[in-house]
């Protein structure tokens, strides 16, 4: 693999660490609060930066409090990124991380969701054999002009659902499909869409849905390639103590590519992989140190 066009979001990340999540009407004081950067395609380029893989940024930056804080924090990390630069306001998601690390998100979409078509009119498509995005990105209106693009493009789509899949338009979801995308789920992703309990079972069926190959992840347990032919290779992970949870999958799949653009097997990458995302989950925030 040559190289992989990285799109979707970079935003700013409000971490709060909570006791517990409030119910309706309760009033919790929080542990802590931190800004940092966040995003799912942000992260999956962080992760094949820091493992040495041949990559492309495709997120805008937009204005406001949380465009400012992107744009500065952004050009201190030395990514290789495209400039795409717009005047409305960037989001931001409140990541909300309970005492077993766990996190749930709130989150507020902008600026790093509004593509343009003209942006994807001045790439030249031959520097890259893969293309990834996520389910968010999808999900927005604004996924029209990334699936004009990757329908034109040819370029193999590696596609990380995440938990809201479902909200999906079925139109923009059949386009996708047509692409023959390799999904990276976890667990409980695969096992909530197929309405199987057993991980294994619905791997199987996952990939004999969608017809294509699949990358599944199981925190320590370790992941999976499953190919459409119903065969798959398997990794075994590295048990962490969990600070918190956040970016774990971005960095999985991130470390994935990274080591495909370097020449490396299915599965020494996912080894790879899982390795690096047991040491994102050992630290605060979507980092591995």
């Amino acid at each position: 693999m040559k190289k992989v066009l990285v799109i979707g979001s970079t935003c700013a990340d409000v971490i709060v660490r909570t006791p517990k999540i409030p119910v309706s009407r309760e009033d919790v004081n929080i542990d802590s609060q931190s800004f940092a950067l966040g995003g799912c395609a942000f992260n999956v380029a962080n992760a094949m930066n820091y493992s040495g893989g041949n990559y492309l940024l495709f997120s805008p930056i937009g204005s406001g409090i949380f465009g400012d804080f992107v744009a500065k924090e952004i050009s201190k990390l030395g990514l290789n990124r495209e400039e795409l630069l717009t005047e409305e306001p960037n989001g931001s998601c409140y990541c909300i991380v309970e005492p077993n690390g766990e996190r749930s998100f709130l989150c507020e979409h902008g600026a790093e969701y509004w593509f343009k078509p003209e942006w994807f009119a001045k790439l030249d498509v031959g520097e890259f054999d893969a293309a990834y995005c996520c389910g968010l990105e999808i999900e927005e209106k604004q996924a029209v002009h990334i699936l004009d693009f990757l329908e034109r493009a040819g370029l193999q789509v590696y596609f990380a659902p995440g938990p809201r899949m479902h909200s999906i338009s079925k139109e923009k979801m059949e386009r996708l499909l047509a692409l023959k995308p390799i999904f990276h789920m976890n667990r409980d992703e695969v096992c909530y869409y197929t309405s199987e309990n057993d991980f294994e079972e619905a791997c199987k069926e996952f990939v004999k849905t969608v017809g294509n190959d699949a990358i599944f992840t199981d925190g320590e347990r370790g992941s999976y390639y499953w190919y459409s032919d119903g065969s798959f290779e398997y990794a075994p992970g590295e048990k962490a103590k969990v600070i918190d949870t956040i970016g774990a999958g971005d960095f999985h799949i991130g470390t994935f590519l990274a080591c495909q653009t370097k020449g490396m097997g299915i599965k020494e990458s996912l080894k790879e992989a899982n390795r690096i995302s047991a040491k994102v989950v050992s630290h605060a925030g979507a980092t591995p140190e």
